[in-house]
């Protein structure tokens, strides 16, 4: 086994409730040093809003009443920033990182992943930003990826969302990220194709992280992963 590694976990399509257990699971196994080494879950959700620390009342713009007639969840969580949507065609990242093996900054942590997203986008020829006024990555002046994230002893959790194929008409729900005016965009639209591989974006995200923290990518499935703590 390499020293230092990404174990970076395909989890496919799965419920907000289930993730956000899963990961603050994996979080604390982690901090407790049970898991050796720092963790990506890549996965999809269902159409869902998140509430993070910072979130006001006004950038909720569907009332909880009007979400759940459409389907779509929502959750108050610990993360950072403000409120944000997850749903198909999204690639979502929770990078489990022992900051304590790397650099004990989480400004640093954040650049870094925005970094990873940047070089990802690269590979599809788009030109990713970063927007000195707030977290997450941009390009041509939309925003492309949010990034919230929390952390506890240095070890992180939450993470991103970058719009692959996503229909953009659930930003309408809301003001993402309690950003007014922000358009929001996806890799579909800024290359004027809906025929991306969205395993191809993950083992392109994959690598990409891994590489921005110094690490090796190793895919590994969330059952070999859990029997690392049995």
């Amino acid at each position: 086994m390499a020293e230092r590694e990404l174990w970076t976990v395909p989890l496919g399509r799965l419920e907000y409730g289930e993730a956000l257990e899963l990961q603050r699971n994996i979080a604390r196994d982690r901090i407790a040093g049970t898991i050796p080494q720092d963790v990506l879950l890549l996965l999809e959700h269902p159409p869902v809003v998140t509430l993070g620390r910072g979130s006001k009342e006004q950038n909720l713009v569907a009332s909880p009443e009007f979400l759940k007639s459409k389907g779509v969840e929502l959750f108050e969580v610990e993360r950072g920033g403000d409120v944000t949507f997850h749903g198909p065609g999204q690639l979502v990242g929770y990078p489990i990182i022992d900051l304590k093996r790397h650099r004990e900054d989480l400004h640093w942590y954040l650049r870094n992943s925005e970094e990873a997203l940047i070089n990802t986008l690269a590979d599809y020829g788009i030109p990713g930003e970063r927007n000195p006024a707030y977290t997450g990555v941009w390009t041509r002046g939309k925003k492309i990826a949010s990034i919230g994230v929390h952390a506890r002893d240095w070890v992180t959790w939450h993470g991103f969302a970058l719009n692959v194929t996503t229909d953009l008409s659930f930003f309408d729900l809301i003001i993402p990220c309690g950003i007014d005016g922000v358009v929001m965009t996806s890799i579909a639209r800024e290359v004027g194709s809906d025929e991306i591989s969205p395993q191809d974006v993950r083992d392109r995200v994959s690598a990409k992280f891994a590489e921005a923290f110094d690490l090796t990518a190793v895919v590994t499935s969330r059952s070999t992963l859990l029997e690392t703590v049995a």
